[in-house]
């Protein structure tokens, strides 16, 4: 059969195969290029939002069992190639039954299959780590279209009737982490299935509506990381973003305590703007009268680094900007635009906003 083995004398001659085998052998010459251009580019993999910038106990945990299972792939590789090359190029006579059997049995099940029992067994030795009970604080965090919700030193058992317990000190889009400690966050939902990811620091946990999932940290390193929603949850699902700051354990307690004050500017014409066009109803500002629970708190929101969930950097222009045309900035967003109020008055407000570090 054209392509086939042809028996002669109880040994296998391969035929067209061999010609196969060259071409492999010749594309395998050519690879050493290709595996230099891979690793310069896996060696810019880099930055606050890299798998491989570890900066956390369990994103330290799966980048060594990535390292362990990509060199358990590539030394499988090498010893398969290997063998096709010494069965076809090397010694490319005919093979005997019993020769070409042992080949399959040792380099295609035997060593594959004691390869990867290594990598198992390397990688379930991790899980003990992972599930050490929380020495750290507790932070819940609700995932909602499309910003995140955040609240400090949460009770440990949220409401039945809850998603998420509404109590603690409350924030958005930003989190701050003690360093050194196993910090434990309750995730949920109102609305629809996200993902809470900060590749930095810590694998893929969703958020559920109805169900509280708790994810267990412990940043390794200070600094600041960049989050994302790794679960396709609407329109503006792409542009769901947060920032986790690691700090000392000091920093980190001035940090909460700063947060629970209320307002710092209470006499401002931007206060009294933002009342008068309803703001109020959806967004809190503790010591005033907004009481909103729709959109995030923002009794401190110039202390954080972006608005809209890592859309724009946070200064008076973006705030005005993000007021003016919500919906161009952040298509998909609940809140609508206010471009049709005087520019004065989002001047104002965006002014006020400013202020409240």
């Amino acid at each position: 059969m054209a392509g086939g083995p042809i028996r002669q004398g109880g040994q296998h001659r391969v035929s067209r195969g061999t010609s196969c085998s060259v071409r492999l052998g010749r594309s395998f010459k050519a690879s050493p290029p290709l595996l230099l251009a891979t690793l310069v580019l896996i060696s810019g993999c880099r930055g606050p939002q890299s798998t491989f910038a570890d900066a956390g106990l369990e994103a330290s945990s799966v980048a060594a069992l990535f390292w362990w299972m990509l060199g358990g792939a590539v030394l499988i590789w090498f010893f398969v190639i290997g063998l096709s090359v010494y069965a076809t190029k090397a010694h490319p006579g005919a093979h005997s039954d019993k020769t070409g059997l042992r080949l399959i049995i040792w380099g295609g099940c035997v060593f594959p299959t004691v390869v990867l029992t290594i990598l198992l067994v390397f990688g379930l030795q991790m899980m003990p780590d992972f599930r050490a009970p929380a020495n750290g604080p507790r932070i819940a965090i609700s995932g909602e279209r499309f910003w995140w919700r955040v609240f400090y030193d949460s009770p440990a058992e949220p409401g039945v009737a809850r998603s998420l317990p509404h109590e603690g000190i409350e924030s958005a889009n930003e989190i701050w982490l003690p360093v050194g400690r196993r910090t434990e966050l309750l995730l949920g939902s109102p609305d629809v299935i996200h993902s809470f990811w900060v590749p930095a620091i810590a694998g893929k946990t969703d958020t559920i509506p109805g169900r509280i999932n708790r994810l267990v940290v412990e940043p390794t390193r200070e600094g600041l990381y960049n989050g994302v929603c790794a679960e396709f949850c609407g329109t503006a699902h792409a542009q769901m973003a947060f920032r986790v700051r690691v700090v000392s354990q000091e920093d980190y307690e001035t940090y909460v305590a700063a947060q629970g004050q209320p307002a710092a500017v209470l006499d401002h014409p931007g206060l009294d703007a933002f009342l008068a066009n309803g703001c109020g109803a959806c967004h809190t500002v503790r010591g005033t009268e907004a009481d909103g629970r729709v959109g995030p708190d923002l009794t401190h929101v110039a202390s954080r680094e972006t608005i809209g969930a890592g859309i724009l950097a946070m200064n008076e222009a973006n705030l005005a900007r993000f007021i003016s045309s919500t919906e161009h900035v952040k298509p998909g967003v609940q809140m609508p635009s206010f471009g049709v109020l005087p520019d004065e008055e989002i001047a104002a407000i965006a002014a006020w906003l400013g202020s409240l570090q």
